[in-house]
C-alpha cells in the first residue's frame, strides 16, 4: 500500500467524523498550549532577572576580600600578578561617618579613596563635571545634593513623611534638598567615630569637580564622597589623633579586578580561590539563578505536562471509536494482504495528525498569549498599583528549546494514546469483520 494511499485512509475518517476530530484536536491544542504558557512564566522571569543583574553589575568584575582588614603587600602584587585582567581598582573605605557641610546645610555619608585613573576606567559616565585632577578635588554620589538638609528642609520631610504614613506609603524626601548644581563648589568633611559619635575631627575643605552616574536601582540613594588615595596618610594621621582609643581599623581595603572579557571571569575566580582570597563575581549569582530556574521551569513543564495527559484521554476515545466503525474497513485490508504492522501504522498516522495540528495551533496561540500578557500586564499592574516598578519586565518568554520540549511531549503523548487502539485494531479477525454490517 503506498503512502499517498495510506494518507488518504486516514483523511477519509478525519472528514467522516469532522466534529470528533475538531474537538479531539481542540482538547490537545488547550493542553500544549497550556504547557507553553505556564513554562514560558519561567523563562520570561529569568530573563527579566538576569537582565536586571547584568544592567546593575558589571560581568567582568571580581570583588576580591581578605581575612584582613587591609591588604599587605604581597597580596597586592598576587591580585596584579594575575593573567587577563584589564584593571585592578583599590577602594578604600573610612571606617567613620563623614559629615558634609555646606552654606547652612549638612549631610551624613561615608567617604572613600580610590585612584581615580582606576575609577575612570571602570565606572559609567558622569552624571556632570569631570574626573579629579587635585588632591583636594572630590567626586559626590548623584543624590549627594538631595541629601544636603537644613533645618527647613527636615522639618517639611517630617510633615511628608507623616502624611505619607497616614496613606500608608513612603515619603523619601526627594523633593528637598540643595537644587543647584554643586560643581565648583566647596564643602567641609567632618568626620565622627561609630564608637563615639561626640567625637569629631577637624574640617577638611574639598572642591566637588564631578557627579557620579544615577544609580540603576530605583531605591538606591547615593550620597557618596571619592577622594583621592593620594590623600590616605593625611587622613590617617588626622584620624589617629582625633580618635586614639578608636580599637577597630581605620580602614579597610576593597578590591575590584574586572576581567578582559566574560571568558576569564571563571578562570580568575579560581586562581584567586586557590591563593585563599575571599572573592565573588555576578557570574556565581547567575549560576544559583540558573539552577534555581532551572528546577522551577522544570516543574512548570511537569505541570503543563498533565494538561497534555489529559487531552490524551480524548486522543484515546477518539481512536478507540476509529477502530470501533472501521470494524470492516479493516477485514477488508487484511483480507485483501494488509499486514499488522501496516493496520497498526494507519491507526498510528491518525493519532499522530491530532497531535502535530494541535502542537502547530498550540505554539501559534501560545506566543500570541506570550505577547499580548508582555504588553498588557505592565500597563495593568502600574494602573492596579500605581508604581512604575513594572516597566521593563518580561513574564513570558518563549525560547525554541521551550517550543521543542512541548511538541515533543504532546505529539509524542499523542502518539502513545493511540498505540493500544492501533493493537486492538491489528487483532480483529478478518471474518467477523466482514460479518458485521455496514
Amino acid at each position: 500500500m503506498r503512502f499517498s494511499d495510506q494518507l488518504d485512509f486516514v483523511m477519509q475518517h478525519i472528514k467522516k467524523n469532522k466534529l470528533r476530530v475538531f474537538m479531539t484536536v481542540l482538547a490537545a491544542t488547550m493542553g500544549c498550549a497550556f504547557l507553553i504558557v505556564l513554562a514560558s512564566v519561567g523563562f520570561g522571569l529569568q530573563a527579566s532577572i538576569e537582565k536586571d543583574i547584568l544592567s546593575n553589575d558589571s560581568v567582568t568584575k571580581i570583588e576580591v576580600q581578605s581575612n584582613q582588614s587591609q591588604f599587605t603587600e604581597e597580596e597586592i602584587a598576587e591580585i596584579q600578578a594575575v593573567e587577563h585582567v584589564q584593571t585592578v581598582l583599590k577602594t578604600t573605605d573610612v571606617n567613620a561617618e563623614a559629615q558634609s557641610y555646606f552654606e547652612d546645610r549638612d549631610t551624613l555619608g561615608s567617604l572613600h579613596l580610590t585612584n581615580f585613573n582606576d575609577l575612570q576606567q571602570v565606572a559609567d559616565d558622569l552624571s556632570a563635571g569631570t574626573y579629579p585632577k587635585n588632591a583636594n578635588e572630590i567626586l559626590v554620589g548623584y543624590h549627594f545634593a538631595q541629601t544636603l538638609l537644613n533645618d527647613d528642609d527636615r522639618k517639611v520631610i517630617d510633615e511628608k513623611s507623616l502624611e505619607a504614613q497616614a496613606n500608608g506609603d513612603y515619603y523619601n524626601g526627594s523633593e528637598e534638598g540643595y537644587k543647584e548644581s554643586l560643581l565648583g563648589k566647596e564643602i567641609e568633611v567632618a568626620f565622627r567615630s561609630y564608637e563615639d559619635m561626640s567625637k569629631q575631627t577637624e574640617r577638611q575643605t574639598f572642591k566637588i569637580v564631578g557627579v557620579l552616574a544615577k544609580p540603576t536601582y530605583e531605591w538606591a540613594i547615593d550620597n557618596k564622597i571619592y577622594v583621592s588615595d593620594a590623600l590616605a596618610p593625611t587622613l590617617e594621621e588626622m584620624l589617629v589623633q582625633s580618635f586614639p582609643d578608636q580599637q577597630e581599623e581605620l580602614f579597610f581595603d576593597r578590591f575590584e579586578i574586572y576581567a578582559k572579557s566574560l571568558e576569564y571571569v571563571k578562570p580568575i575566580l579560581e586562581e584567586l580561590r586557590d591563593k585563599g582570597f575571599g572573592v565573588f563575581s555576578v557570574t556565581e549569582q547567575l549560576e544559583e539563578l540558573n539552577v534555581f530556574f532551572l528546577v522551577l521551569k522544570a516543574g512548570l513543564i511537569f505541570v503543563g505536562t498533565i494538561a497534555v495527559l489529559i487531552a490524551s484521554i480524548g486522543i484515546f476515545n477518539t481512536m478507540t471509536m476509529a477502530v470501533t466503525e472501521r470494524t470492516r474497513e479493516i477485514g477488508v485490508l487484511k483480507a485483501m494482504g494488509a499486514s499488522p504492522k501496516l493496520i497498526q501504522r494507519l491507526f498510528l498516522m491518525e493519532s499522530t495528525f491530532i497531535g502535530v495540528i494541535g502542537t502547530v495551533i498550540a505554539v501559534a496561540i501560545s506566543y500570541t498569549v506570550s505577547f499580548a500578557s508582555n504588553a498588557l500586564l505592565p500597563v495593568v499592574l502600574k494602573a492596579a498599583t500605581g508604581e512604575e516598578s513594572f516597566d521593563g519586565i518580561q513574564f513570558s518568554a518563549i525560547p525554541w528549546q521551550l517550543v521543542v520540549i512541548a511538541a515533543a511531549i504532546s505529539i509524542g503523548v499523542a502518539i502513545i494514546s493511540g498505540v493500544r487502539p492501533a493493537r486492538k485494531a491489528t487483532k480483529i479477525e478478518v471474518m467477523q469483520a466482514l460479518r458485521q454490517e455496514v
